[in-house]
């Protein structure tokens, strides 16, 4: 994944160089990604990096004039400077960086961190003043993680890269393990990797003679929870305000971008609020193999609107048969922080092929209506060991904790988005450049903002849409919310779509055991094509019964997985026989046994 990595030591030189050497390799899996390096031993700093090509953070490193800082920076970041830069050197040439004016930003801000917009971390090192920083975003959401060892600091955006210049560390966290099995992502901030640990959000870590001197954190969320509600219609002014002013910043670049046409409300809100020309902006919607769903149909009748190219990304054949391979590079680069049912990195890679970045409405319904995407998980009966089970109990309490004890924008902003979205982020961004404005310091800020009730009390992004372009505000969303039609056609609409959507679910991922029994007595009557397809393009209830059937038992029951302290042998054959061959549904143990094996084939028996 594009990022950083290094070491801060003493040690000599050309001990140092070889460990970053091992650490790049680690992580330049992309033939399209360019990579350097770049080292002071005056101050025991090592850095390297790997980059898309034409993207914010091409160019590194970024040097002043008389040689006395440096700035190595992975990223984005989205400043009126930004603006102002990309305008100034029109279309910059090869080596230059859109990231440029970082420097003198630096040079001229003693608050240069704290005030930095995007998902980004990286490193600063100032021979004046004698001293490395290493940083990142105030929501960590371009994560870096870290190990303090006694004769150096090491970090890097994938924990893999600290795994190659110390392979003692491959040892699995017990805690984090059971927290993935439950979660399907790991908390506070730990990785699935014994003292492997990802820098805290909002981070501006301080080194003197390549030693940690200070850990500073330059923000907390508390500073925004702290605000002053809004009345109603002034909240309003205000969110509508940071949602136009900042979006222009999410569209400069030179890279070509298109986005991501869902059926949902949140790419609706972007393309009412900052309307791109027409033909401007590729766009896609990902599409299933059993009919066009309603993402499709709404996707490209809100394209055409827009006067925008748009087509279909189907997850079908190919997509099976690479299934395989897919799963494997989807745990080698996630790296316990989501499970093979994604198909985010097959779809990247065919949106690459599209544009290189892409524009996305993620995290918008999570912040603005402190929508929840995940909770605890409880495993079949008999599966894993009461050791096990003790962390999964112990993972649930964690999670409960957090819940109540955080504001719920801090919940979907701190800690939804950057501990439970990265993995499907990091697939992502192995591919592309991928920009939310969703997350725009102005906008966050400002959503804590709403007085009491806000978030329950309506959509407020159906307002938005309609202040900034009524016609897409008269799309009815895939689960039939907005429209300005019959309002008795409306509810039943919607009330229709919402039964769909349910039904699907339940047919699907959600089915029950008694139900599973009667769909497998009537499976030549294939009652699957009259429910899925319809809002979902993954089906794996029915992949791996059927054509994934083969990967599933050479998966699980061989020796390997089934040796597994953890789990009870049994239970694992029960579930592969029942979901293969007596038509029940174990859709969601096998993503995770298939996950559990893979991370210790990749990373903990090697």
């Amino acid at each position: 994944m594009p990022g950083i990595v290094g070491l801060i030591t003493r040690m000599p030189r050309d001990s140092a160089e070889a460990q970053l050497r091992a650490m790049l390799r680690a992580i330049c899996y992309e033939p399209f990604y360019e990579s350097g390096i770049w080292t002071d031993e005056s101050l025991g700093v090592y850095v390297g990096w790997t980059v898309l090509k034409d993207s914010f953070s091409d160019g590194m490193p970024l040097k002043s004039a008389n040689g006395d800082v440096c700035l190595v920076f992975s990223g984005e970041e989205y400043s009126d400077d930004r603006l102002a830069h990309a305008a100034g050197n029109g279309n910059r040439r090869h080596g230059s960086s859109g990231a440029g004016y970082l420097l003198r930003r630096y040079e001229q801000d003693k608050n240069f961190i704290q005030n930095l917009n995007g998902m980004f971390h990286g490193v600063i090192a100032d021979r004046a003043r004698g001293t490395a920083t290493l940083f990142n975003d105030r929501y960590s959401m371009h994560r870096l993680c870290y190990h303090q060892a006694s004769d150096g600091f090491y970090f890097g955006c994938e924990a893999k890269a600290i795994l190659a210049a110390r392979p003692e560390l491959r040892r699995v966290d017990a805690r984090s393990l059971g927290e993935f099995v439950s979660l399907s992502c790991v908390l506070e901030n730990r990785t699935i990797f014994n003292a492997v640990h990802v820098l805290p959000a909002a981070s501006a870590w301080e080194f003197k003679n390549a030693a940690l001197t200070n850990r500073l954190t330059y923000f907390e969320p508390q500073q925004w929870e702290g605000q002053t509600p809004l009345p109603s219609e002034s909240f309003y002014g205000e969110l509508r305000g940071a949602v136009v002013s900042a979006l222009p910043k999410y569209f400069a670049g030179n890279e070509q971008m298109g986005i991501a046409m869902t059926g949902g409300l949140d790419t609706r809100v972007i393309l009412s609020s900052c309307p791109p020309a027409p033909g401007s902006l590729p766009s896609y919607t990902f599409g299933g193999p059993f009919r066009e769903s309603r993402d499709v149909v709404v996707g490209r009748k809100i394209a055409g609107m827009c006067q925008q190219p748009h087509q279909v990304i189907e997850v079908g054949r190919e997509f099976l048969s690479a299934f395989p391979t897919i799963a494997e590079r989807t745990v080698a680069i996630t790296e316990g922080t989501a499970d093979i049912s994604r198909a985010d990195l097959y779809l990247s890679q065919r949106v690459r092929q599209i544009a290189p970045a892409k524009i996305v409405g993620t995290y918008g319904s999570e912040i603005l209506r402190q929508a929840v995407m995940f909770k605890p998980d409880e495993p079949p009966q008999g599966l894993f060991d009461p050791e096990m089970l003790e962390q999964l109990h112990q993972a649930a309490c964690t999670y409960t904790r957090l819940r109540q004890r955080q504001h719920p924008v801090t919940f979907a902003a701190f800690t939804q988005s950057p501990w439970y979205h990265h993995g499907i982020l990091a697939m992502e961004q192995s591919q592309l450049t991928v920009r939310s404005p969703f997350l725009d310091n102005d906008f966050v800020r400002t959503v804590y903002r709403a007085p009491e009730g806000y978030a329950s009390n309506g959509d407020v992004r159906l307002r938005l849409i309609k202040d900034g372009n009524p016609a897409l505000g008269r799309i009815r969303s895939d689960r039939g919310v907005g429209g300005n039609g019959n309002r008795v056609a409306s509810v039943l609409g919607r009330a229709y779509q919402e039964f769909t959507f349910k039904a699907e679910y339940a047919y699907d991922y959600g089915m029950p055991q008694t139900v599973a029994r009667l769909d497998h007595l009537f499976s030549r009557l294939r009652l699957e094509r009259i429910f899925l397809g319809r809002h979902k393009l993954l089906h794996f209830r029915v992949w791996y019964r059927d054509q994934l059937s083969d990967y599933v038992r050479q998966m699980l029951l061989d020796s390997r997985t089934l040796s597994r302290p953890y789990l009870h042998r049994k239970a694992v054959e029960r579930i592969v026989d029942g979901h293969l061959t007596r038509g029940l549904n174990y859709t969601m143990p096998i993503h995770k046994l298939i996950t559990l094996e893979l991370l210790h084939r990749i990373f903990l028996d090697a």
